[in-house]
């Protein structure tokens, strides 16, 4: 069965409050925390991109388990802020792994699913024999337009993942999507910022998309929400993917661990796929992880995840790169001015 091998996270250690920003847009503080359930961001620093982020990341699913970097045979990275219009990221990371020249890569776009959507692509190709090992990279500098909604929640890291057919910590038994053009959410080429439908953006983005793809996973793999341990939605902000649970019949502790969007804020394309690596931070051979992503477009990708006993075994080291947690703890906090200047909203005039 066609699983996850190993998997890496990076996040940068700079962070910046929701109040500051909300400080210097004259907004209440307290209704946009308690509306978004949000209360601070990841923030990139001056020489941090998606393509560092995709690197360090893979860099670190390599260090919890021995691979041959020359068996990747696959390595698609999906984001939405890739550093380069022509120039792929994913070349970038096979470089820096040791994996090229004898491999295949590309980069995904699919607002915040490219990266769920680079796990589907491995997965075949895997379960095909075309490659040994494919990995697939969600990772995002997140771009918010200053004064914007989206500014105080669109964040910077991501996640790698490494899918292989031998001994997989985590088995993937099933994925499905759900798929229509719904515009909520876009950018243009040669924008700096995307633009949004508004009330567009909860239904009928990313309400209907998620349900859609949930509920035909549960339909297809004849469970019901109570069969899994631990589920993990896109997470645009803490509401949506509680209340989506919720609609599902979810419970508020089966979501917790994967919810890590209050003190990292929205990764996009790394957003679930975090969520997932913070999940399978803490889990034991023979939980069942349930997982759905949502990109704005829109889409959904649906996965049923059973963790086997290499998770525990002498093959993997969990502790040969830091958790999602350890990544979380001790931030460096930045003032808005400061903020503006890493993620390029300021720049200096020569």
């Amino acid at each position: 069965m066609v699983g996850i091998y190993s998997y890496g996270v990076y996040i940068p250690r700079f962070r910046i409050k929701i109040p500051e920003i909300a400080r210097v847009w004259g907004a209440n503080a307290d209704d946009i925390t308690k509306g978004l359930g949000v209360f601070e961001k990841s923030v990139p620093d001056m020489d941090e991109d998606t393509a560092t982020i995709a690197v360090e990341a893979s860099r670190a699913a390599m260090r919890r388990r021995k691979i041959d970097p020359a068996k990747i045979g696959a390595i698609y990275v999906g984001s939405e802020s890739h550093p380069y219009a022509v120039k792929p990221t994913a070349c970038t990371v096979g470089e820096a792994i040791g994996a090229t020249p004898y491999m295949t890569a590309a980069d995904y776009e699919f607002a915040c699913k490219a990266g769920t959507a680079a796990i589907q692509t491995c997965m075949g190709l895997v379960k095909s024999g075309m490659v040994t090992f494919g990995m697939a990279v969600g990772a995002d500098v997140a771009q918010g337009a200053p004064g914007d909604a989206l500014e105080y929640t669109a964040a910077a890291g991501g996640a790698a993942f490494v899918l292989g057919e031998n001994d997989p910590i985590a088995v993937i038994n099933h994925t499905c999507s759900f798929t229509t053009d719904t515009p909520d959410f876009w950018r243009r080429e040669g924008q700096n910022f995307p633009r949004h439908g508004g009330r567009f953006t909860g239904d009928p983005g990313y309400f209907k998309h998620v349900q859609g793809a949930a509920r035909l996973m549960l339909e297809q793999m004849g469970k019901e929400p109570s069969d899994y341990d631990y589920a993990v939605f896109h997470q645009p902000n803490a509401k949506f993917p509680q209340r989506v649970a919720k609609m599902l019949g979810f419970t508020g502790e089966q979501i917790k661990p994967g919810l890590v969007v209050p003190r990292l804020g929205n990764t996009y394309s790394g957003a679930s796929m975090v969520g997932l690596a913070a999940t399978l931070d803490i889990a034991e051979p023979g939980d069942r992880i349930f997982v759905t992503s949502f990109g704005s477009g829109a889409g959904s990708d649906a996965f049923d995840i059973e963790v086997t006993d290499a998770i525990a075994s002498d093959s993997f080291d969990r502790d040969c790169a830091p958790s999602v947690e350890k990544l979380l703890a001790n931030p460096t906090y930045v003032d808005y001015a400061l903020y503006a200047k890493h993620k390029g909203k300021i720049v200096m005039q020569r």
